[in-house]
């Protein structure tokens, strides 16, 4: 993808949870299937992606979490490598912007899909994250209410532009129950993100945010 695509699916995507009843076409799996494996490579994971599978949303808590029709989901898994939950928040954002980018909708999970069923896709060697709905929403889903930049930056004196582009790109990522519960600090030219606050599954956000700075920026972000 390239820069003005990636930030075009930066604005687009919000998470959607009820989607259409329509199979997701080869070429665009062909498309998928190809990122996964590059982001596998890159990061160490052993994501995947599961087709044709209502069973892994068909539960109470799906139902309660007002889940409907998921037929696809992106299974965030792997050997617990270092800084696990942030590597798979920024690769899993990653598949999440590609899959927007190639006309998809998705949503993350944390508690509401069937834990039973996913967790048998997940050799005794590795550790399930979370898991992502995928396919053709009912709607386009909508923004939520947010922090601004200055409740999730702690910085000194001026800002470059550059820096203020990617925590405003940062503020459309996705947080568990929209906590946004980051700040970024500036150390001359070296920004860097860290959890602020108590709250769930903070390191996936943080790898979640750190990724849309990213690609906003094209500067890592210190963790």
């Amino acid at each position: 993808m390239t820069f003005n695509e990636m930030m075009e699916a930066i604005e687009a995507r919000h998470s959607v949870r009820a989607y259409k009843d329509i199979p997701i076409e080869q070429g665009i799996r062909n498309q998928l299937n190809a990122f996964v494996d590059e982001c596998n490579k890159e990061s160490g994971l052993n994501i995947t992606i599961q087709y044709d599978d209502p069973e892994g949303f068909d539960s109470r808590m799906a139902r309660y979490g007002s889940f409907r029709n998921v037929g696809n989901y992106i299974v965030l898994k792997g050997k617990k490598i270092e800084d696990f939950e942030f590597v798979c928040g920024y690769y899993g954002e990653k598949i999440v912007l590609y899959a927007q980018h190639l006309g998809l909708n998705t949503c993350w999970a944390a508690l509401t899909f069937n834990k039973k069923k996913v967790k048998t896709l997940v050799p005794a060697d590795e550790t399930l994250c979370m898991v992502i709905s995928l396919g053709y929403g009912e709607t386009q889903g909508h923004p939520h209410r947010g922090k601004s930049l200055y409740d999730v930056i702690d910085v000194k004196g001026g800002m470059p532009e550059w820096f203020v582009v990617g925590v405003d790109a940062a503020l459309l990522a996705p947080t568990a129950v929209n906590q946004q519960k980051f700040v970024f600090t500036l150390d001359g030219e070296e920004p860097a993100i860290r959890v602020k606050g108590f709250g769930s599954y903070t390191n996936v956000d943080l790898g979640i945010v750190a990724y849309h700075f990213d690609v906003a920026t094209g500067k890592k972000v210190k963790y």
